[in-house]
């Protein structure tokens, strides 16, 4: 288990659970289990008190939360020239081969034509 803080059944303290290894030669055969503030060594893991966490606050529900904005219409941002035949990429710019100019991935135009996904592999980089 991964909870570490307890209340001790001895001492009654909020203290932390101690996890020491025990060995037989140079065999892990177990683990210790004794709190932190009193040193009294718990029998087993289902022994051990542990601290019920706190259930965290509800401060919003989902009426306070805002609609869902849509910036673009179905479809509309399909048409920015990151998706466009037309569009080459390479380390130093982003570049039109149709208009044969320098562009951004998120401009648009009127001569988009979508690419097809299997061409886009065989595009050279220049």
């Amino acid at each position: 288990m991964s909870a570490v803080e307890i209340l001790c059944s001895e001492c009654g303290a909020e203290a932390f659970l101690n996890r020491e290894p025990v060995y037989e030669g140079f065999t892990k055969t177990g683990e210790r289990l004794s709190c932190s503030a009193c040193g009294f060594v718990f029998a087993s893991e289902e022994a051990v008190p542990f601290k019920e966490a706190a259930a965290a606050p509800q401060i919003f529900t989902e009426a306070d939360r805002s609609k869902k904005v849509r910036v673009f219409d179905e479809g509309e941002q399909l048409m920015f020239c990151r998706y466009c035949a037309s569009y080459v990429v390479n380390p130093f710019m982003q570049f039109c081969s149709h208009h044969k100019k320098e562009v951004q991935a998120t401009d648009s135009c009127s001569d988009f034509r979508p690419s097809d996904p299997e061409e886009s592999l065989k595009k050279p980089v220049f």
